[in-house]
């Protein structure tokens, strides 16, 4: 199976930066689009940024111009670079990998275990 790593999250003052990494592991054999997700408190799961494994991105509107989505596959990474932070991006952070497991698998989801970011004002 896929086990995906993500770091540590924390606390952060408002305009401040802080990055996130996720980090594939396990049997893989192809990792499609790689993302990000976040979930603050009472509200449903939102998409924050995806890459595809050619590098095209796609951000969230709250987010774009503020956050960077990069991944690094010869390790399986996928990065997220916040600045500008705000409390309303306050939430669990998820990472998502779409992987297949061998050659012939139908590629599936695989989520980390998230992360907490928490911006004060």
């Amino acid at each position: 199976q896929v086990q995906l790593v993500e770091s540590v999250g924390g606390l952060v003052q408002a305009g401040g930066s802080l990055r996130l990494s996720c980090a594939a592991s396990g049997s893989i054999f192809r990792i499609n689009a790689m993302a990000w997700y976040r979930q603050a408190p009472g509200k449903q799961r939102e998409l924050v940024a995806v890459i595809t494994s050619g590098g095209s991105t796609n951000y969230a509107d709250s987010v774009k111009g503020r956050f960077t989505v990069s991944r690094d596959n010869a390790k399986n990474t996928v990065y997220l670079e916040m600045n500008s932070l705000k409390p309303e991006d306050t939430a669990v952070y998820y990472c998502k990998s779409n992987t297949a497991v061998t050659r012939v698998s139908v590629a599936r989801d695989y989520w980390g275990q998230g992360t907490q970011v928490t911006v004060s004002s």
